[in-house]
């Protein structure tokens, strides 16, 4: 009965809320590269609605991510699962000094302005 409880703390409006923050995309910006309108994830947040799984696949699309990626935070054993590209990342980054990881972390924050 405890893990039905800590299950429901999972907050999918919360959780693409953050991933929009993230990328610093406004509603308007998921929505367009969503193939969702605006108003749809506006009526979300305003009434408090439970997307579709449908509509979950179009944002994680849009994020790039996989719908395993978007529940990663929910592991029962605690963990994330990563995919291969995310591995060898984390591998190249491990072989990095700081003063280079310092410059990818600059670099990527400039892109991710970009958005």
């Amino acid at each position: 009965m405890a893990r039905e409880r800590e299950k429901a703390k999972f907050d999918i409006l919360d959780k693409i809320m953050k991933e929009r923050k993230t990328r610093n995309w406004t509603e308007y910006t998921l929505s367009q590269r969503a193939g969702l309108p605006q108003s749809t994830i506006s009526t979300w947040y305003r009434k408090d609605l439970q997307p579709s799984v449908a509509s979950i696949e179009k944002v994680c699309g849009a994020l790039d991510i996989s719908l395993s990626q978007f529940f990663a935070d929910y592991q029962d054993d605690g963990t994330v699962v990563l995919n291969d590209e995310q591995k060898e990342l984390l591998t190249v980054w491990d072989r990095l000094s700081g003063e280079q990881r310092s410059s990818v972390l600059q670099m990527l924050e400039a892109l991710q302005k970009k958005g």
